[in-house]
């Protein structure tokens, strides 16, 4: 088994051929990780997260790459879901490209769709200036150190200046060794847009796995960005992710992510406005059981005046599951005019599960339209006996519930195929 060790990094930047200036960031990386305790309930960030059941060591790093021979993925992943003709596909089995496409249309366009080993080789300008720079740094935190010397895999999405993408993009990870650590790098430059759908699984093994990663989204000036994440990974894996967006002057972010699968997630979902006019819009939607724990941290910062964000997440809970949601809106000294929502609700399925919701506000300027909610319940019993007595089966009956509880926020997403693929999630799960 290897190791998280300086040998390790240095054959993981060999196995890659990576240039010289690659294998300096992982060995800078590596320092901080080795000098960076673990995290424990007495950091306040991990307050509600114990992890002292995780053993890096047991799992270790992906220093090969060398995915599984036989590399059958579920029907359901890779399918088109934005209702328009896919303008870029790639699939990555345990962060080695298997499947590559970029239309023509795109290729004109100047757009750059590629795995992240193709981009640190042949756009090594691009990455350098953006690669856990501004937007993740290496300092983040103990995980974010380890990705940055260990990171493999992962997608690199570029669209120059002006350049409206004319079809959608989408990229699938399938894990079969367990061991995930990719980087999503995304960057828009002045008046240009794009959609990028993301995905994320693996099959539940009995071997403890983990997935440790980045995702960096950079949204330049009246850029237009619509990004969803879907992760459902097995209930045998670890994961440790830092997710954060950067808006610059009237720039829209409208970011989807939706969780349904981990042994224990925590998430670090930072969204950052950092010039008037910026547009910011974070939907989540989870789903857990079993003894799954989801915790999700986020941050809505307005670094400018006259900036709008808007948050809502929202999360069903069954067995002996359990979710923590810490939310924060910041407005710095000077970030006047600016309207900043987040609301977190949660439906609790069984009586065993438990769901801690944990909005914020810190702001310091006065001319403000700052607001936040969270609640907790149960199903409606009157509703589900209501809906029985027409005739309906309990179990569809509660269907139907649970849905009508998502669908507020299921309208935010624009794509009714994202949209059908996480309620069937929704259902299966529902049992």
């Amino acid at each position: 088994m290897t190791a998280f060790t300086q040998d390790a990094v240095k054959q993981l930047s060999a196995a890659l051929d990576e240039p010289d200036w690659m294998l300096e960031f992982r060995l800078k990386a590596f320092e901080i990780y080795e000098n960076t305790p673990m995290p424990t309930t007495t950091d306040e960030a991990w307050r509600r997260t114990n992890i002292r059941r995780f053993k890096p060591d047991e799992i270790g790093p992906s220093v090969n790459g060398d995915a599984a021979t036989s590399w059958e993925i579920p029907d359901f992943l890779g399918k088109e879901l934005t209702g328009e003709v896919v303008g870029g596909s790639m699939l990555q089995i345990d962060g080695v490209t298997r499947q590559y496409e970029l239309s023509d249309a795109l290729k004109e366009q100047g757009v750059i769709f590629c795995d992240m080993h193709t981009a640190v080789t042949e756009h090594p300008d691009l990455v350098q200036k953006y690669f856990m720079t501004d937007c993740v740094p290496v300092t983040e935190g103990k995980f974010a150190a380890m990705h940055g010397a260990f990171w493999r895999g992962g997608t690199f999405l570029y669209v120059p200046k002006n350049v409206k993408a004319v079809a959608p993009l989408h990229s699938v990870l399938w894990s079969v060794n367990g061991k995930t650590f990719t980087h999503t790098l995304v960057v828009l430059d002045e008046g240009s847009e794009a959609i990028f759908m993301d995905e994320y699984a693996s099959a539940n093994g009995e071997a403890a796995g983990l997935h440790n990663g980045v995702i960096e989204l950079l949204v330049g000036d009246n850029a237009s960005l619509i990004y969803a994440g879907l992760q459902d990974f097995g209930q045998n894996m670890w994961q440790f992710n830092h997710e954060r967006g950067r808006v610059g002057r009237d720039g829209k972010l409208d970011w989807v992510t939706s969780m349904m699968g981990t042994r224990l997630t925590k998430a670090f979902q930072t969204l950052e406005l950092d010039r008037p006019g910026a547009w910011g819009r974070m939907s989540g939607i989870f789903f857990t059981n079993g003894r799954q724990h989801l915790d999700l941290d986020t941050q809505q910062n307005h670094n400018a005046g006259d900036t709008v964000s808007d948050l809502l997440y929202k999360g069903a809970l069954r067995e002996h599951s359990r979710t923590v949601w810490q939310g924060m809106i910041k407005a710095l000294r000077g970030s006047q005019k600016i309207d900043g929502f987040q609301a977190n609700r949660n439906l609790m399925l069984d009586k065993t599960a438990r769901a801690d919701s944990i909005p914020g506000l810190e702001i310091e300027a006065d001319d403000v339209a700052c607001t936040h909610a969270s609640a907790i319940g149960q199903l409606d019993q009157d509703e589900l006996f209501y809906l029985m007595s027409r005739g309906i089966p309990r179990k569809t009956a509660v269907e139907m519930s649970v849905q009508g509880f998502f669908d507020p926020l299921m309208r935010r997403i624009p794509f009714e195929g994202i949209r059908n693929r996480i309620f069937d999630r929704i259902v299966e799960k529902i049992g």
